[in-house]
């Protein structure tokens, strides 16, 4: 390996850890508590070598999104593929779901919940990547409630609103969470029951 290799592997883990940390204090404290400066302290380095890996704040904000969309796909959706469309992938990604924001993966709990209210009024390239990633969830629950509705494994209802309802519910157990409520994943099951009752 060359020097210039070594340093460009040095720089990406160096990026890693940081962004790593971005989005555990943006869980815990929104995006807008997330600044370079800020980052450099907690992490006991120079601010100008968070910003020479990352260029602005917003940058490193959007660099946090990402992260913490990969971390989501890698907790929730990628484990839940291999159940068959429907009922079964529908109460995997619950599953999944469940223990992502129970654990929790991020201090804050679940990322989006904890950063989307921040910016739904704020147009610009940090909304986007936020307003995708709710799109793309709700678009993957509507997708298998579909698919339950097509096969005749639940009652008939409008996939959409229901996966509105679902995420909806979801980010409210996020809060109760957070809250100390310890009865709100059995609620979150309570209502996805419901929801999935055979025709």
């Amino acid at each position: 390996m060359t020097t210039s290799d070594g340093r460009l592997l040095r720089g990406a883990r160096s990026r890693q850890s940081i962004v790593r940390h971005a989005v555990d204090m943006a869980s815990l404290e929104g995006l807008n508590g997330v600044t370079i400066g800020r980052l450099a302290t907690t992490l006991a380095m120079s601010k100008s070598g968070v910003q020479a890996l990352f260029g602005t704040k917003e940058k490193l904000q959007l660099a946090a999104v990402e992260t913490a969309r990969e971390a989501f796909l890698d907790a929730v959706v990628r484990p839940a593929s291999n159940r068959p469309h429907g009922v079964a992938r529908l109460r995997a990604l619950i599953a999944q779901w469940t223990e992502y924001a129970g654990i929790p993966l991020f201090p804050g709990g679940c990322f989006r919940a904890a950063t989307m209210a921040e910016f739904d009024s704020k147009p610009g390239p940090i909304r986007d990547a936020l307003v995708r990633d709710q799109r793309d969830w709700q678009t993957l629950l509507a997708g298998e409630l579909r698919h339950a509705v097509e096969a005749g494994e639940i009652r008939d209802l409008d996939p959409e609103l229901a996966a509105f309802q679902l995420d909806a519910v979801l980010l409210a157990a996020n809060s109760a969470l957070r809250l100390g409520d310890e009865d709100a994943l059995a609620k979150v099951h309570r209502v996805v029951d419901g929801l999935l009752q055979a025709p």
